[in-house]
């Protein structure tokens, strides 16, 4: 395999990995937060039970996700150096701003949260887990507006000399409709897979007899919280689609396995194609429905792979592509395109059911329901890394969409070797992190709610001291 195959294997892997861990925190250090919120309005101390033992794991998984993170930027100097060059003045600027606002933001108050029970008022104290839930959220921002600027490149110019992208307007590019979207429906897709998590660990806990009355509460809390973001992401991903077929039609036309133009498209709900991914052999489509979907109108227009494969040849025939060089992988494209939606909506849907189960407080019977709580957190999980594939993917042959192909951004002094002995040691090194991940979730969930005893909270000038 050539040195672009495998630097784009290794991100990949790290980029996926990484990405395990991100959507639990965005999503579970709000629902944390709000577990506190009822300890405070209400005084039941099952929620302060209930926020210390799911603090804990928000806590691991944070730990995770921030030294799996730090891997993706050291690999545009190791192995994407010409990437870097072009384009770091742009995608340089949103990462600085995330780490130097973002991260100390929510790194800052997530520290005072994790030391100060003893020596913070409650409501002051409460105030520090949202303020580092939104940082959370802020970093998760500025990294898909930098992301968003390779799915749609604004607010700069190339330099003549340099034949570097340099920046026009840094506001165009943390505002761009790509960016905003991206984040509403990656932040509906974290609350999506948090919920998930919070009803499996509940119904783990519940199905070993530990404190049900109290793990009820979050059982449906997490139903309810992935009831709602299921909803959120289908809005979201609607709009997101129309801007996508604005900004990037191979994409979407990539996705739905569409190869002519066609008025009153159909939304394909199974394709067989060619073994090269060339042509449909069979089809099952809903009418209409990918015009609307695409445009708003059922008699919409929607441009086929064939048709834009014309068209890139002519717009973009200084990068010497031609052809089917300017189309993604298809099958992989329309499978990864349906796995994100089809286990988004399994789980949605189970949550709506576990509701209507456990409606009036009443209490899950039998170890199917507990069983299929816990595997239910994988679907979305699943679901929302094939749609991070697909919008990668989906976006090839270009790393920065119309501006450089990805052949052209990989470091030309980086050998096959090289890369191979750097995946080798980052997947050996994600190996071993991922034992110890898992060993201290089920260590810590095994373990189940503190004692009321160990979690009373004295308010005062007390010593500071470590909260688990």
């Amino acid at each position: 395999m050539s040195a672009l195959d495998l630097a784009r294997w290794q991100f990949g892997i790290t980029t996926v990995y990484h990405f395990f861990f991100v959507p639990i925190t965005l999503g579970t250090s709000f629902l944390v937060a709000i577990m506190q919120t009822m300890w405070v309005r209400t005084g039941n101390d099952a929620w302060l039970r209930l926020t210390k033992f799911f603090g804990k794991i928000f806590l691991i998984n944070f730990a995770m996700g921030v030294v799996t993170g730090i891997v993706q930027e050291f690999q545009f100097g190791m192995n994407w150096s010409e990437y870097s060059r072009f384009v770091g003045d742009i995608f340089g600027a949103p990462l600085a701003v995330e780490g130097l606002l973002a991260f100390f933001l929510e790194s800052t108050f997530l520290g005072l949260w994790i030391f100060g029970w003893d020596r913070l008022p409650k409501k002051l104290h409460l105030a520090t887990i949202w303020l580092a839930s939104i940082g959370t959220t802020l970093s998760a921002y500025f990294i898909l507006a930098a992301n968003a600027f390779m799915q749609h490149p604004v607010g700069f110019h190339i330099n003549p000399q340099t034949h570097r992208a340099e920046m026009d307007d840094f506001l165009r590019v943390l505002t761009q409709n790509t960016a905003v979207i991206a984040y509403l429906h990656t932040m509906s897709a974290a609350f999506l897979v948090s919920g998930t998590l919070v009803v499996a660990v509940s119904a783990f806990s519940m199905l070993r007899g530990q404190s049900k009355d109290a793990f009820m509460k979050t059982l449906r809390l997490g139903a309810v919280a992935t009831l709602l973001a299921g909803a959120a992401v289908g809005i979201t991903g609607d709009q997101d689609s129309k801007i996508m077929v604005q900004q990037q039609p191979m994409k979407m036309a990539a996705a739905e396995a569409l190869y002519n133009t066609e008025s009153n498209a159909g939304f394909s709900l199974f394709t067989i194609g060619t073994l090269d991914g060339s042509q449909s052999v069979f089809d099952v489509k809903v009418p209409g429905l990918l015009s609307f979907l695409a445009t708003g109108d059922f008699n919409g227009t929607v441009q086929g792979v064939n048709d834009l494969e014309q068209q890139y040849t002519t717009t973009y025939a200084s990068t010497g592509l031609k052809g089917a060089e300017f189309a993604p992988n298809i099958p992989l494209a329309y499978w990864m395109f349906r796995l994100m939606i089809g286990l988004g909506m399994i789980a949605v849907l189970w949550a709506l059911w576990l509701l209507w189960y456990t409606r009036g407080g009443r209490e899950p019977k039998g170890r199917f329901v507990y069983k299929t709580a816990v595997w239910m957190t994988y679907a979305p999980l699943f679901g929302i890394s094939a749609g991070w594939l697909f919008t990668e993917l989906g976006r090839q042959p270009w790393i920065v969409f119309g501006q450089m192909t990805t052949a052209s951004a990989v470091s030309p002094v980086v050998t096959s070797f090289d890369v191979i002995v750097s995946m080798v040691i980052f997947t050996l090194l994600y190996g071993f992190l991922a034992v110890i991940e898992m060993g201290l979730l089920i260590k810590t969930i095994k373990q189940g709610l503190p004692a009321a005893s160990d979690v009373k909270v004295v308010e005062g000038n007390q010593p500071l001291t470590f909260a688990y």
